[in-house]
């Protein structure tokens, strides 16, 4: 097996934790805890907290319901060709299930169709995919990168130069995200969009694309990223610069809660992985018992600043999964 690739399992009923870490994978059959439903999941990478976040949604629903969850995660983010091996790698478990984040919308089309063609039901989230899957499950991406924007500019009392820090653009996430940004600054005639440069949903990145635009631009007002995490990334390098910006990310991650509250950020959209993923192995299961499921599940979105952060000062790795009711009304 290539050392390249990382999966682990967890049984939901007995709340056992197994991993198998940068040395090999799964090679032999998974057997579910007394017969129990095996979820297959899959996301992008291991250095999102969101998708550390969206792995926990899947695996409490999965204990909730007695079914046990298998993590399907590249060791190299959102790596094209470990992706499609751990494919290959899942398929051989004979899942009961399959919910799918794919690390590219295009490349990964023909993959995630050997599923269905094996009869394994499939739902995409987070990242749509074109397929013949049971459901997507996501949020409004246009409207998240429009409501962070338009909370940015109006902090700027609607003038200024902003830097936009999109995510991959492999993602429809990030492109959308972006045309939701466009479309803010076009209702705002003197905010100067200085560029969109590529920070790939990674901090690292972001960093130094961060750092050359600095080194670039001798003004910069605000800085838009399409997630918290590429936030803490420009964030390193204005202190580095000794510079300052007004700054807005994506997700409602943890840490970018605590930088709104101590003033540092002015606001991030809450684009919840893990209500994300809680839906859609819940959407999974009851179509396996049977149940209807609408055929595309949006979670809301929720602008979230210093005004109203209190529900979010709960940590991620205490939340609770949102009921189906919450989600999905009839």
């Amino acid at each position: 097996m290539t050392s390249a690739l990382r999966t682990f399992r967890r049984f939901g009923q007995a709340g056992l934790f197994s991993a198998i870490l940068a040395g090999s994978m799964l090679s032999t059959p998974v057997q579910a805890a007394n017969d129990a439903p095996l979820i297959a999941v899959f996301t992008k990478n291991f250095t999102n907290p969101a998708y550390a976040a969206a792995r926990r949604g899947a695996d409490l629903v999965a204990e909730e319901k007695g079914a046990t969850t298998a993590h399907f995660v590249p060791e190299s983010p959102d790596n094209v060709e470990q992706q499609k091996a751990l494919v290959v790698e899942a398929l051989a478990q004979h899942p009961d299930l399959v919910i799918f984040v794919p690390v590219d919308d295009k490349a990964m089309v023909e993959d995630a169709a050997k599923f269905t063609a094996a009869g394994i039901p499939v739902v995409s989230f987070v990242n749509r995919l074109e397929g013949d899957f049971i459901t997507h499950v996501g949020s409004d991406d246009v409207a998240v990168g429009y409501n962070g924007a338009k909370a940015l500019f109006e902090g700027m009392n609607g003038s200024g130069k902003v830097l936009a820090i999109e995510g991959n653009p492999a993602a429809p996430t990030s492109r959308n995200r972006v045309k939701g940004m466009q479309n803010a600054a076009a209702e705002f005639p003197d905010i100067e969009v200085l560029g969109i440069v590529t920070g790939m949903y990674q901090k690292p990145a972001a960093y130094d694309v961060t750092v050359q635009a600095l080194k670039n631009h001798p003004q910069i007002d605000g800085i838009w990223a399409a997630n918290d995490v590429m936030v803490y990334g420009a964030l390193d390098a204005l202190n580095e610069a000794d510079r300052a910006a007004q700054l807005v990310g994506a997700n409602g991650l943890d840490g970018a809660i605590n930088l709104i509250e101590d003033g540092t950020m002015l606001a991030t959209v809450e684009f919840s992985a893990f209500k994300i993923a809680c839906t859609a192995a819940r959407a999974g299961l009851r179509h396996l018992d049977g149940q209807d499921i609408p055929d595309d599940i949006t979670v809301p979105s929720v602008l979230i600043d210093r005004t109203n952060l209190a529900p979010w000062k709960v940590p991620l790795n205490e939340r609770k999964c949102p009921t189906w009711e919450e989600i999905v009304t009839p």
